[in-house]
């Protein structure tokens, strides 16, 4: 607990940086717990051993569990949102952790985060690799929502479908219809110039209709710079637009009925 404590006073320290998710401060806590019993453990075995040829052994023992013990939480993320999505994504996407634009973007309060999500995974993610951080945001939208968003019109038929004026920000637009009804579109919208903040870099868009007036919306990013950046901007999005196919329609994704 005086770990938690610990990390949670830095975190407090440094006020007006953005801040990932406590997960990941309870996770670096376990880390600095599971690293001080081994170091306690190795040290007490090297004392009570005969030959010193015993201490080589435990600390490649302890080198190996640490290894083993750490590598997932890399590899998956933090637990809770971000672990159940990192097992839906490529093994080399990167490191995954839960975050939350109104904290990143506009340094909001835990008051003034995001509604409720309505999807088991709704949220924004981070993906970390190569130096780089890139973004993951899934979202349900139900039918109040897409009313209020589209002034009544409700979801159009055809996204791929837009005016010259929309032309530019649905580049590669690729509509597929489904056995089932639903109705998958991806495409790739214009990076927007200028001196504003945040400035996004390059992603993939996504939304798949449900057949019942609602939809999945996703967003594969780059990253971004400016005000809340976590890091410099991803080569490409964590997510090709084949892998951002599959992660859309994945049944985890989806509210069960």
């Amino acid at each position: 607990m005086n770990d938690v404590q610990e990390l949670l006073g830095r975190v407090a320290d440094q006020a007006g940086r953005p801040v990932i998710s406590t997960e990941a401060v309870y996770t670096r806590a376990a880390r600095v717990r599971w690293r001080r019993r081994v170091t306690v453990s190795a040290a007490a075995l090297a004392v009570a051993a005969v030959g010193v040829a015993v201490v080589p052994q435990v600390s490649q023992e302890a080198g190996t569990r640490q290894t083993s013990v750490a590598a997932p939480a890399e590899a998956a993320g933090t637990s809770g949102g971000a672990q159940k999505l990192a097992e839906l994504l490529p093994a080399d996407v990167g490191a995954v952790e839960q975050v939350s634009f109104a904290v990143l973007l506009k340094q909001a309060d835990a008051s003034q985060r995001e509604e409720k999500p309505l999807g088991p995974l709704d949220g924004h993610y981070a993906v970390r690799r190569d130096g780089g951080v890139g973004y993951l945001s899934l979202g349900i939208m139900d039918r109040e929502y897409l009313a209020a968003k589209t002034g009544g019109k409700g979801l159009a038929d055809d996204l791929c479908e837009r005016t010259a004026e929309e032309q530019a920000d649905r580049a590669d637009c690729v509509r597929e219809e489904l056995p089932d009804g639903r109705v998958l579109t991806i495409w790739r919208p214009a990076v927007l110039s200028g001196d504003g903040e945040p400035r996004w870099g390059t992603e993939f868009k996504g939304q798949l209709t449900l057949g019942d007036g609602t939809a999945l919306s996703a967003r594969d990013i780059t990253g971004f710079t400016g005000k809340g950046s976590l890091g410099p901007v991803l080569a490409s999005p964590p997510l090709t637009r084949d892998q951002l196919r599959t992660l859309m329609l994945s049944p985890e994704l989806l509210p069960k009925k």
